[in-house]
């Protein structure tokens, strides 16, 4: 209906091949719930992953993760489709602030959740200016690519992955020569399905790859001893249904100066996420843009409020989009729903809290790595002309400053490597300007 805030969803009781369905379309409640269950599929591998290598409640990561996309549809009044899933990018900057060592819950939890909170406040003003903006102008998102160019937003992706890396070598290497192994075989793992599987099973490489390291880890330490065997007593002992391990924000200067900066971030895979999915639906959603970081950003701050790790838009579940050519925005309701479920089921975080710390260590390698890579990506994509010694100082020095954890002290308040990065990159660009 024009006019409305939310849209009258068409039914379609058969999708013709080869056509793809709107955003303001659905299928058939049985079917919808269907491809609901494969979206949770989707995300359920990264949304798992990231707070195990924060030493967060997986439990209360995934609840939040549907009560994130819920809170996300509302804001957006039901027409973008996405699924908001645990961000790798909070990753760095809570092990900073926290001294996490990867093993088990993190003691330190609540100051990790102030300043995720604080991120997530900090999202949502740059969406409100956004929304503001794009109510008076008919645009909105103009601003932030001239401030947050390709070469910009490719570098801090880089340094978000390399800054990370010390961890993820680490936790690979273990406290032995079957550890280190098994790190390698995960790795292998994934690999081997990220290039030789084919179709969804290929879409879900991190949680194939985890499922398949973890059999392999099994045989090799319960069934022929080679290590220390998973202990499955606590998922036998744990009830089907209670509640999550919520946890209270504590808000810590030093953490905010770390953590805050990952809005950028966040706005920069958001506005990415819905260029994407507008570019394949057909459709111009960049109106939407300041209530989407609203929405993600609101969401992020719910998260941190009870334990949960921040939030994002899922690439994940684009590809699957892309893949089914299904944009119901109602998916992602039955989706949501799902994971909420999944959240207050105690067994279901038993099983999770059963992954071996190897393969955790050797997944970390991949994911960080990937989190690099994908910042390059963005400079290839976008054609950065590092020719132009613009884009060459500002990629070299704001990789430097963040894998080398370059820390900024300012009285009480310390930026460390990812926020001054992120911020060096955006001035640096906006200082080196040619002269005319």
């Amino acid at each position: 209906m024009p006019g409305s805030y939310f849209p009258r969803w068409r039914l379609i009781r058969e999708l013709v091949p080869g056509t793809v369905m709107a955003p303001d379309e659905r299928l058939p409640w049985p079917k919808t719930a269907a491809m609901g269950l494969q979206h949770v599929v989707a995300m359920f591998g990264s949304t798992v992953l990231a707070p195990l290598l924060m030493g967060f409640d997986p439990n209360v990561a995934i609840l939040m993760s549907g009560v994130g996309s819920l809170v996300f549809f509302l804001f957006v009044g039901g027409r973008v489709p996405s699924y908001l899933g645990s961000s790798f990018a909070f990753i760095g900057g809570v092990i900073a602030v926290t001294g996490y060592a990867g093993a088990g819950p993190n003691p330190n939890v609540g100051v990790a959740l102030g300043g995720i909170i604080a991120c997530g406040a900090v999202y949502a003003l740059i969406g409100a200016l956004v929304w503001v903006a794009n109510a008076r102008t008919g645009g909105g998102a103009g601003w932030i690519e001239a401030l947050m160019p390709p070469v910009v937003t490719g570098a801090v992706v880089v340094v978000i992955g390399l800054n990370l890396a010390p961890i993820a070598a680490k936790g690979a290497m273990g406290a032995s020569g079957f550890d280190a192994s098994m790190a390698i075989v995960t790795m292998l793992c994934v690999g081997i399905i990220a290039v030789r599987a084919k179709g969804m099973l290929q879409r879900l490489l991190i949680l194939a790859g985890l499922v398949a390291a973890c059999v392999i880890y099994a045989i090799c330490a319960n069934v022929m001893g080679l290590g220390k065997p998973i202990d499955f007593s606590a998922v036998a002992a744990a009830p089907w249904l209670g509640l999550p391990r919520f946890a209270a924000p504590v808000f810590s200067a030093p953490a905010l100066g770390l953590i805050v900066p990952v809005a950028i971030i966040l706005v920069v895979e958001n506005l990415g996420h819905i260029k994407a999915v507008s570019a394949m639906t057909g459709q111009d959603l960049d109106r939407y843009l300041g209530r989407a970081f609203v929405g993600d950003g609101v969401a992020t701050m719910l998260s941190g409020a009870v334990g949960g790790t921040g939030v994002t838009t899922y690439a994940e579940n684009i590809g699957v989009m892309a893949v089914t050519r299904i944009y119901s925005t109602l998916v992602f309701v039955v989706a949501a729903l799902i994971a909420i479920l999944l959240g207050f089921s105690p067994k279901f975080g038993a099983l999770i809290q059963t992954i071996p710390g190897p393969v955790l260590g050797g997944m970390s390698v991949v994911v960080f790595g990937l989190i690099a890579v994908a910042g390059a990506r963005i400079w290839i994509v976008n054609r950065v002309d590092f020719a132009d010694n613009r884009n060459l100082i500002t990629a070299a020095v704001t990789v430097i400053m963040g894998a080398g954890d370059f820390t900024v002290h300012l009285g009480g308040f310390a930026l460390g490597g990812i926020g001054t990065a992120t911020f060096g990159a955006i001035i640096l660009y906006a200082l080196l300007r040619p002269a005319r």
